[in-house]
């Protein structure tokens, strides 16, 4: 079961629930008895983990897509530096439908933000009339994906 860590405030889970999570992962759609069968709990004991996995913020479920086939072409990894506080710019940019997510980091940019575009037109719009229009926006450099080689959601049980 997942329970508060005292040290970081993160929840600790489980070799029980990382099995949960495990099985997710291969497949969001899997029965709680099929997991049960797979973890040794019943089907009851799994829903009731997976619903405190989800209410803890733990993990979430959901339809993974490769954008190529649903219409967006352009795929960008765009670095920030920002002047003055980052918070703003970081919130600001999470509110962008492109942005798939935004990091705050240490080194040569103070955020990260990856987005998702139509085109090249949409992704130069993106970042030259809205973007780089941010308050507090000092400079960016873009990195256009040119083939995507790896993908995994795999890393959050290891």
């Amino acid at each position: 079961m997942a329970t508060r860590d005292t040290t970081g405030g993160h929840p600790a889970i489980d070799a029980v629930s990382k099995a949960i999570i495990e099985q997710l992962m291969e497949d969001g759609r899997r029965p709680y008895a099929a997991i049960g069968k797979a973890v040794g709990l019943s089907e009851a004991a799994v829903r009731q983990r997976v619903q405190k996995l989800l209410d803890q913020g733990v993990m979430q479920i959901v339809a993974v897509t490769d954008p190529l086939t649903i219409g967006f072409c352009r795929q960008a990894m765009v670095g920030i530096k920002v002047e003055g506080d980052i918070d703003p710019v970081a919130d600001a940019l999470a509110e962008f439908d492109e942005v798939e997510y935004v990091v705050v980091t240490a080194g040569s940019f103070d955020l990260l933000a990856e987005i998702l575009c139509e085109d090249d037109d949409h992704l130069l719009e993106l970042i030259n009339k809205r973007i780089r229009a941010l308050p507090g926006v000092r400079s960016t450099e873009s990195f256009v994906y040119l083939k995507l080689r790896k993908q995994t959601y795999t890393w959050g049980t290891r």
